[in-house]
């Protein structure tokens, strides 16, 4: 897959930036997430950065037999509807594993939304771990990752440092974005 990766970003001009984080767990955000084309060249990028993660979809894309291709690159079905019980499921599966990475677009859709949601931020501050900063910048043809942020407790300041870095990157479809 890695072959595969390194080819399919070479063809489409897109350059890898950043490192894998060296801690064994810790939760990715991807932003911002506005195109079913992310999924392809994020996948492809951690594929090439030797990164083995999990990431959450929405529940109604695991039907046969898209499903089966899903959970075969670490797909995991979220209802998003379910509130609150999510954060401690993604809690417990990190204290299950000595080593883990859980990829969650914190926007929780492709489409406009005013806000993210915070549950990536209450599993990373509960399972104390740091956040690590995906990204895909469609103007440049980047993708990578940014810097670590270790939750402090205060969700406010901590989301003000992400934003920060997000607010130089560029969507696909910039007028879908939060930022």
């Amino acid at each position: 897959m890695r072959l595969l990766s390194q080819f399919v970003l070479w063809i489409t001009g897109w350059k890898i930036v950043g490192e894998a984080p060296k801690e064994k767990k810790f939760i990715m955000i991807a932003a911002p997430h506005t195109s079913n084309w992310d999924l392809l060249y994020a996948r492809a990028a951690f594929y090439i950065l030797r990164i083995r993660l999990k990431y959450t979809i929405k529940k109604e894309l695991f039907f046969f037999p898209l499903g089966i291709l899903l959970k075969g690159i670490g797909g995991i079905p979220i209802d998003r509807k379910a509130k609150g019980k999510m954060v401690d499921k993604m809690v417990a599966l990190y204290d299950e594993y000595d080593s883990l990475t859980i990829m969650i677009t914190p926007e929780g859709t492709r489409s406009y939304s005013p806000r993210w949601k915070k549950g990536f931020y209450y599993i990373a501050n509960e399972a104390k771990i740091p956040i690590s900063l995906g990204f895909l910048d469609y103007k440049k043809k980047h993708a990578g990752i940014g810097p670590l942020i270790y939750p402090t407790g205060n969700y406010e300041e901590d989301l003000e440092k992400i934003l920060t870095f997000y607010r130089g990157v560029t969507p696909k479809y910039p007028e879908q974005g939060v930022l």
